[in-house]
């Protein structure tokens, strides 16, 4: 019996199969499900290879020559929409070769052509989405999905999102602002950078500590500015103790790509939420609003920055957002899926 596990391109997508594969997995050692045959679907363009091609979870790994429809020009679309059609009529052969019971995709163009196929051979189809706002393709099969998974939805089967258990083992009411951290995300965010520099004087001053992710390229720049004002940061790019800076911080100050919204909701770890402008439908704007209608975040533009406005918030109730978002996060999203995955 396999699960073909499909999707990608970029790290938010395909950190949705390792969590769930990884879930899988773990039933499989613990006697689950023991015959169950992982197989994973990609693309050759995006961070797929980069993730899985050496990932020895997965029975089998394909990656199709695809890539996006959308961001192309009219002749360009057309040759992606062939590439898509060969890639498809290849799916439809590993569903059957594989003798697949359920596809489970996360969006993405390296997703369509298994989803296509999962449709055209009638097995089932779950689908995960990330964000907010729907990508493009899973706002297309939506209607056609045996199960659409998202943390935003009230209709959705499972609301829990899938982060590492680390974060919700975090969580802790914060009751005043003694650590702030700045996440412009591995590659770094010039805004927030920026931001982080020109308060960190009067963050100084009251005696606030700083953790700053500046961005791999950005690291030499922040901490030259950060020694040259007299000021003591923790700067770093890409790191794998996230968890354990989230779990210092009382304040954060961030972008608003899903796995980090939830990873600092699991944390209870109040937030300040300044979405990247040019995401793909403003995505990382509407994952924000969705805790800021709950009174649950902060959210301001980058071209709505104000330093005055960012420090009055050091004085906010810390505790009644903590507190707030403790309650509104599910747990076990990775293995409540992996759950279903199997029944199906």
């Amino acid at each position: 019996m396999s699960i073909l596990m499909t999707g990608g391109g970029t790290g938010g997508h395909l950190a949705i199969i390792k969590a769930v594969k990884e879930a899988l997995i773990g039933n499989r050692e613990q006697g689950a499900g023991s015959m169950l045959e992982l197989v994973y679907v990609g693309s050759t363009k995006g961070q797929d290879k980069q993730w899985f091609e050496a990932d020895d979870d997965f029975a089998y790994k394909y990656f199709f020559e695809t890539r996006g429809v959308v961001n192309q020009g009219g002749l360009g679309k057309i040759k992606s929409l062939f590439m898509m059609g060969a890639a498809t009529l290849k799916a439809i052969k590993l569903i059957r070769k594989h003798k697949a019971k359920v596809v489970f995709s996360v969006g993405g163009f390296s997703a369509a052509p298994m989803a296509f196929a999962a449709k055209l051979t009638r097995t089932p189809l779950v689908l995960h989405e990330q964000n907010a706002a729907l990508g493009s393709l899973n706002k297309l099969l939506k209607p056609y999905a045996t199960y659409f998974i998202s943390s935003y939805l009230e209709e959705s089967p499972i609301k829990a999102y899938p982060i590492k258990e680390i974060f919700f083992e975090n969580a802790h009411v914060r009751h005043r602002v003694k650590t702030i951290i700045f996440l412009g995300g591995s590659q770094g965010a010039k805004a927030i950078n920026a931001l982080a520099l020109s308060i960190a004087p009067q963050l100084k001053h009251k005696g606030i500590r700083i953790i700053h992710q500046a961005g791999a390229n950005n690291i030499e720049e922040v901490q030259k500015a950060y020694s040259e004002l007299g000021i003591e940061a923790e700067v770093f790019g890409f790191t794998t103790k996230l968890a354990d800076y989230m779990n210092e911080a009382d304040l954060a100050i961030a972008r608003a790509g899903a796995s980090t919204l939830w990873e600092l909701s699991a944390t209870a770890l109040p937030t300040l939420f300044i979405p990247y402008p040019h995401a793909a439908s403003d995505h990382q704007f509407h994952n924000a609003k969705f805790l800021v209608e709950k009174d649950l975040a902060w959210l301001m533009r980058e071209d709505e920055i104000q330093a005055d406005r960012i420090l009055a918030l050091l004085d906010e109730d810390m505790a009644l957002k903590s507190k707030g978002l403790i309650s509104i996060v599910e747990k076990e999203g990775s293995q409540k899926i992996a759950t279903l995955l199997k029944e199906l």
